[in-house]
């Protein structure tokens, strides 16, 4: 008797690209180190100037505002920075033209290839938080579902930005570069090292929105439980206009073959 057949889903082709990406993550020490490491050890260079920053008169506190902006911290470097590596890697190496010819659909490859490092910016925002709890005295967040929605919103958002910017990266090396801009501009702009409120309100409100303010937003809104209706609605739809064009654009300009 002939043994029975698998049916093929789109679960199980997912699952199987994210378990062979994840055997090639583990390989790379250099990559664990930047995208596991880095991002818990960055919000403890920035703790100086933040206790330097007139809070309480906008209802913060250091550890509601290192939160968010650790927690953007590890989008940026666990989630956006390494995957754009991950996206030109395997472009460059074939590996995405010779899948194209199987069962995966394209949205499949790309969510099979990113969902390691999608699960390690995850597992990094719980050690975050656990860690600011203990160590910062940080509350229970007074909104849980704003802070849930902001982070996976931020989640799937840097996964389709990593491949809006690999399809404009030649090689792995230069994707060090092609990440600067939107790294360095959410960096400085969207809250993570410096709260939106503390800034003069038209320049907040151009800071307000770029791609991660709206995802830093709900995330710091979470815990402070401060947020207007408005504010709230205002931070989810530009959050999702964010996410739907990134998504669009991956449909319309991704390389599915080496640059030339």
């Amino acid at each position: 008797m002939s043994a029975p057949m698998t049916m093929s889903t789109p679960a199980r082709r997912v699952a199987a690209l994210a378990r062979a990406e994840l055997t090639l993550f583990g390989r790379s020490k250099g990559m664990i180190m930047a995208a596991v490491f880095v991002p818990l050890v960055l919000p403890l260079t920035v703790r100086a100037a933040v206790e330097d920053m007139d809070l309480a008169e906008h209802g913060l506190d250091v550890g509601k505002v290192l939160l968010p902006g650790a927690i953007g911290f590890s989008l940026l470097f666990a989630v956006y920075s390494p995957l754009i590596g991950v996206f030109v890697g395997r472009r460059e190496e074939l590996v995405l033209k010779r899948l194209r010819t199987g069962e995966p659909r394209d949205h499949e490859i790309l969510t099979g290839a990113a969902l390691p490092l999608l699960a390690v910016g995850l597992v990094q925002a719980l050690v975050l938080v656990a860690g600011c709890t203990a160590l910062l005295d940080v509350a229970a967040p007074k909104a849980p579902q704003l802070a849930v929605v902001g982070l996976l919103f931020g989640l799937v958002m840097c996964a389709a930005l990593a491949a809006v910017t690999a399809a404009f990266t030649r090689t792995v090396e230069s994707a060090q570069v092609t990440s600067l801009p939107l790294v360095m501009v959410s960096m400085v702009a969207s809250g993570i090292a410096v709260p939106l409120e503390l800034l003069p309100e038209p320049m907040a409100s151009v800071c307000a929105l770029l791609p991660l303010s709206p995802v830093v937003t709900l995330v710091r809104g979470g815990w402070t439980g401060s947020l207007s209706g408005y504010e709230t609605l205002g931070a989810l739809l530009t959050a999702l206009a964010w996410t739907a064009l990134a998504v669009f654009a991956v449909g319309r300009w991704f390389r599915w073959e080496p640059r030339r």
